[in-house]
């Protein structure tokens, strides 16, 4: 068949009806037939563009029928794109569609302190309905896994747990190692001036385990993982692998940001168990340093204050540290819109909202554990 765009009447609307093989082959003669329909197209009202005579299309031929809709919006018409029973095509021109109006150029002007303030203040909305939307979508994409395992990149799961954990294991080993010596100096130089050196094992022990070490190894894992996995999403929508996920009819949620979750809910109390044990040696080399009690009064005082509620008080929130870490990183990442940049800027914007969202979880789980006299 050639390739032709057929114009009929139906009533106050235009149909435009793209017909034969619109694809990269045979490029020039699309760029014709878009020109010829464009030239002979008289209409004062609605169009539509059916898809249903389409053989074959692939990414030119939809830049192409992408860009006849703009501009035939621009002349003041109503388009409508029609599928047909053609998924494939409609979600290609959709997509260029969409990624065409992001790629628009902003009109450059200078904005004083108020402007600027008044214009942060009418973009929350946006970002506020943007962020649900992720976690919706994040949300909808637990129950599909289980229903479409096919749907989840489960061969990167460990990949991603080697990346986050192994290979982060000794920078979040080495934090919490320094806090348990912090700690344990803090807490001789001021317990000893009370005669009570003795509970400076049980003051390492609540501390490290209760608080500071879940969230010394969140904030560790989230400037170190989350921005690598910041980093790589955005990368890939820049790049508009993103959108070659979705033309295939692949969720990046689901294909993307499920495993890399998944690698941060496992591995984040794996990291914090191991920074517990180190933060302990931590302590009592703090400890026997700088006091004469002995290394064995110190484990004994230790082992008798490590009890079940200091270790699941702090663990119990480990998951959910992840998962906010995960789930702001991929979200930075698939935001991400221009070239190297917004890579950048997104990269950093994960960073800083991945830890405050730690600070602001960790916190939540303190005054919960407060109220119940946990």
């Amino acid at each position: 068949m050639s390739v032709a765009i057929r114009s009929e009447a139906d009533g106050e609307r235009t149909r435009l009806v793209p017909a034969g093989t619109f694809d990269l082959p045979h490029a020039s003669a699309v760029v014709r037939a878009v020109e010829q329909a464009e030239r002979d197209l008289i209409a004062s009202g609605d169009v539509d563009l059916h898809l249903s005579a389409l053989e074959r299309i692939d990414g030119s031929g939809a830049v192409l029928l992408a860009g006849l809709i703009d501009r035939l919006e621009a002349r003041g018409l109503r388009t409508r794109l029609i599928e047909d029973d053609n998924p494939h095509a409609f979600r290609l021109i959709t997509l260029y569609r969409a990624r065409r109006a992001e790629a628009q150029p902003q009109p450059p002007w200078r904005m004083g302190p108020l402007a600027r303030l008044g214009a942060a203040a009418t973009d929350v909305p946006r970002k506020v309905t943007g962020a649900l939307d992720f976690l919706g979508h994040a949300a909808a994409a637990v129950p599909k896994a289980f229903v479409s395992p096919r749907s989840v990149d489960w061969s990167s799961v460990p990949r991603l747990m080697q990346a986050i954990g192994a290979d982060g294991l000794p920078v979040t080993s080495a934090a919490n190692l320094l806090v348990g010596v912090i700690i344990g100096f803090l807490g001789v130089s001021q317990l000893e001036r009370f005669g009570a050196v003795v509970y400076v094992p049980e003051l390492v022990v609540i501390a490290q385990f209760r608080e500071l070490g879940p969230l010394v190894t969140a904030i560790v894992v989230a400037g170190r993982s989350g921005a690598g996995l910041a980093s790589e999403l955005a990368t890939m929508q820049v790049s508009e692998e993103i959108d070659a996920l979705r033309s295939m009819s692949f969720s990046p949620v689901s294909w993307l940001v499920v495993p890399r979750c998944l690698a941060l809910v496992v591995t984040v109390p794996l990291l914090t168990w191991i920074g517990h044990v180190l933060a302990l040696g931590g302590g009592l080399l703090a400890t026997i340093t700088i006091t004469d009690m002995t290394p064995r009064a110190y484990v004994l005082a230790t082992a008798d204050h490590i009890t079940g509620a200091h270790f699941l008080d702090g663990m119990i929130k480990t998951p959910f540290l992840g998962l906010i870490i995960g789930l702001i990183a991929c979200g930075q990442g698939l935001a991400a819109r221009g070239g190297a940049a917004a890579v950048g800027a997104r990269t950093t914007t994960a960073v800083v909202l991945a830890i405050f969202g730690v600070i602001v979880i960790s916190a939540l789980f303190t005054l919960l554990f407060t109220l119940l006299g946990i």
